[in-house]
């Protein structure tokens, strides 16, 4: 590419160099010709005048010899007098010629000077014999006069044809120059019109380059690089017209398990995977509708002139039918299927923000329910105005020190002692009230914000640990850590200074993590994990059995403690396998060396059932709910408490 480039700036600088040379030349062509031409008509106007004082002289010789017949004749003065005048009349053109003409005329002029001085003498001599009446001596000097005449007459009328044929020869050879020039001129015009034609059609082209690169530049300022689809901007263009003629639907999808096609046979092989996808969108939308990629395994589609919702998702299923077929990447056959999201103009939204969002809204409702296509339900979303208000509230309350801790005894099963604290948190909102961690801590793992978060329930905890301490009881404390945090390489590092600043002893602090927690990067989890562990900080597996995959992490995961989740504790008395699955659970960590603790114990005969169980640890509302620090701290007070210092 860059070498065409180079070639056809190369051509066209060469052209307008060729150009300029054949401009130049024509120009000092011109300049020539002039100065020829000039020189020439001197050198012919010399010429002219030189024998125009060579006309003069043969005249006013030929003059004097008619008045030197008539002086010879006359009987009176008056017939005598006009030789008397004449005599000498051709000197000056003579001297002219002398001082004026070239060494040729020079030396003719002096020699027919000399000749026209004896000329000139006799005719003086004769005028003198006449006026002494002396017939015999104005008869000899007639004679000798008539000769004279004669003979000057023939030079100067050689001198003249001499210089007719120097005129000829010069106005001839000025004729040749003339036409060499006219030649070379219209050679060199010749070439000038090729080059000017060249340059013109370098030109033409060069314009229809930029032109065609042009085209191109737009065509991939709104066009997806891979795919070659539409891109956002182009979307939105399109959205906005669609909008404009008063009907628009939008198709929002994405392709499920993307991320798996992507470790498992490569980023190449993902690539081929959007642009099969892209293809099948192409083939099976309408031609006048917009398919656009948005960016990664996410695709919208710009539906004119749909009017009613049932036509929408219509639509909605005719694309995802000709999505959900198996695809060969790479020699693999990979399955394909996609979530899609639908909203429609202007019943469920109101312009091109809303379509997209509310299009996403129902995408991700499609994902979690396995809909394959679904409309935009107001009703259940849940990116409502109201949720946008509590991410700027959370991020105030973070900064603000709004959030506080609860903390909830654990109790040993066999003697019913305390054996240490959940800390759970609470948002104190300045209008709301008190808000519970189900209505905030999504936002915040949606929103950024799990991780000061996170920090922030750690500073509080380890500070109201240190205060036990240092009121004479020592109490471990639970904490529960974001999934994203163990995402993050500089966890442990931030832990391990909170530790040292509030001088935690690392056996009493327990670090709890959910299934999902290790779901998203499983290799970075584990060596984070493994990074707590080796501060001599617990860890624990909380709400197990609500995961994805339990028994692969509880055997590739570095814990110290399982946590039963309620939903199997409430069941341990209500059904016929309740207590079988819990029991299982139980065996399952003893044979893996993990503690046991049981959520969600509601009365005794669940805190008896899973002592006979084997469980070593419990919690839940028939011990103690959540409460704040003091009153936790009473509570342990009036309790056995095996921790105490």
């Amino acid at each position: 590419m860059r070498t065409s480039w180079v070639r056809r700036r190369a051509v066209a600088r060469s052209a307008i160099v060729a150009l300029v040379t054949g401009l130049m030349l024509l120009a000092g062509l011109a300049v020539f010709s002039i100065e020829t031409t000039t020189h020439a008509t001197a050198r012919i106007a010399a010429a002219e005048e030189t024998t125009q004082q060579w006309g003069q002289v043969y005249l006013r010789i030929g003059i004097e010899y008619e008045q030197l017949v008539d002086f010879v004749r006359a009987d009176s003065a008056v017939g005598r007098e006009p030789l008397i005048a004449s005599i000498g009349s051709a000197e000056e053109n003579l001297r002219w010629l002398n001082s004026h003409g070239g060494p040729a005329e020079s030396f003719q002029a002096r020699t027919l000077q000399n000749t026209y001085g004896g000329y000139s003498y006799t005719l003086r001599d004769l005028v003198h014999a006449q006026a002494y009446g002396d017939r015999k001596q104005m008869e000899s000097d007639a004679d000798q006069a008539r000769l004279s005449a004669s003979a000057l007459r023939k030079q100067a009328s050689v001198n003249i044809a001499r210089n007719n044929l120097a005129s000829a020869a010069l106005l001839a050879q000025a004729q040749r120059a003339n036409h060499r020039l006219l030649v070379a001129v219209s050679i060199i015009s010749g070439i000038d019109l090729i080059v000017v034609l060249f340059c013109a059609f370098v030109l033409v082209a060069y314009q229809r380059n930029t032109e065609r690169q042009a085209r191109e530049s737009r065509h991939r300022a709104a066009h997806d690089g891979l795919t070659g689809v539409a891109n956002r901007s182009l979307l939105t263009e399109k959205l906005d017209e669609a909008i404009e003629d008063g009907r628009a639907g939008l198709l929002l999808l994405d392709l499920n398990r993307f991320k798996e096609v992507n470790d498992t046979l490569g980023h190449h092989a993902g690539d081929l995977l959007i642009q099969e996808v892209a293809r099948r969108l192409g083939a099976s939308a309408r031609h006048y509708d917009t398919v656009a990629r948005l960016g990664g395994d996410e695709f919208a589609i710009v539906l004119p002139d749909v009017t009613s919702t049932d036509d929408l998702l219509r639509l909605g299923r005719r694309i995802l039918t000709a999505l959900c077929l198996p695809a060969e990447i790479d020699g693999v056959t990979v399955d394909v299927s996609v979530s899609i999201g639908a909203s429609l103009f202007p019943i469920q939204s109101a312009n091109a923000a809303e379509l997209l969002q509310h299009a996403d809204v129902a995408m991700y409702a499609a994902k979690r329910g396995h809909l394959g296509v679904a409309l935009y339900d107001a009703q259940s979303d849940e990116n409502s105005f109201e949720k946008l208000a509590v991410v700027g509230d959370l991020r105030r309350a973070i900064d603000n020190d709004e959030l506080e801790l609860h903390y909830q005894p654990k109790v040993r099963v066999s003697d019913r002692t305390v054996c240490g604290v959940e800390a759970l948190v609470r948002w104190r909102h300045p209008v709301r009230g008190l808000v519970f961690p189900d209505q905030f801590i999504p936002v915040a793992e949606q929103n950024g914000l799990i991780r000061p978060l996170t920090d922030v329930v750690l500073r509080l905890a380890l500070a109201q640990q240190r205060t036990w301490r240092e009121g004479g009881r020592r109490i471990p404390v639970a904490v529960n850590v974001g999934a994203d945090c163990l995402l993050d390489p500089v966890f442990t590092d931030r832990l391990r200074e909170l530790m040292a600043g509030y001088g935690t002893w690392p056996e009493d602090l327990t670090v709890e993590i959910t299934e999902g927690a290790v779901i998203a990067d499983p290799v970075l989890a584990a060596a984070v994990l493994t990074e707590i562990r080796a501060l001599g900080v617990r860890v624990s597996i909380d709400d197990f059995g609500t995961g994805y995959s339990s028994m692969s992490y509880l055997q590739e995961m570095p814990l110290d403690e399982l946590k039963i989740d309620r939903r199997f504790t409430s069941r341990i008395d209500s059904t016929a396998g309740g207590r079988a699955i819990v029991a299982a659970i139980a065996d399952l960590a003893h044979a893996l060396d993990l503690e046991v603790v049981a959520e969600g114990v509601e009365d005794e005969s669940v805190l008896t059932a899973l002592g006979e169980i084997g469980c070593e640890s419990a919690q839940g509302y028939y011990m103690c709910r959540p409460q704040p620090a003091d009153v936790a701290l009473a509570w342990i007070a009036a309790a056995p408490v095996e921790v105490l210092a």
